[in-house]
């Protein structure tokens, strides 16, 4: 397994955010054990305590636990809890800067209607 990651954030972030969009897709399930440390960091090819502090974010963020001598498990409710911070982020922060954006460009209306609407059908 191989990744390329990009300079904008640290690595165990990035990471962290790849679990969580892992989890959001259902790949990790309630009660799931996530691959161990030395696993990712072997599959990855990072420092194990890069993936030690994003499983940490996960364990502060509570999405996961750790069971002493069994590994890291996710919760019961992360899905429904990460499905609720994604959506307050989006509201409060992205899609004001994307209208912010759209506003700045001039796109009418109608043309983000129509340009949503094509991209729904290229699904």
């Amino acid at each position: 397994m191989t990744h390329s990651w990009n300079d904008d954030q640290p690595i165990y972030r990035q990471l962290r955010e790849r679990i969580v969009s892992l989890m959001l897709e259902g790949v990790f399930k309630e009660g799931d054990a996530l691959p161990s440390v030395r696993q990712v960091a072997s599959d990855y090819q990072i420092n194990h305590l890069t993936v030690s502090k994003a499983y940490q974010e996960l364990v502060d963020m509570q999405l996961v636990e750790s069971r002493r001598g069994m590994g890291m498990y996710v919760v019961p409710g992360a899905q429904e809890k990460l499905h609720s911070i994604e959506k307050d982020k989006f509201l409060n922060s992205e899609l004001p800067a994307l209208l912010a954006r759209i506003k700045n460009l001039g796109i009418s209306a109608n043309e983000l209607f129509a340009a949503i609407m094509k991209a729904d059908e290229e699904k």
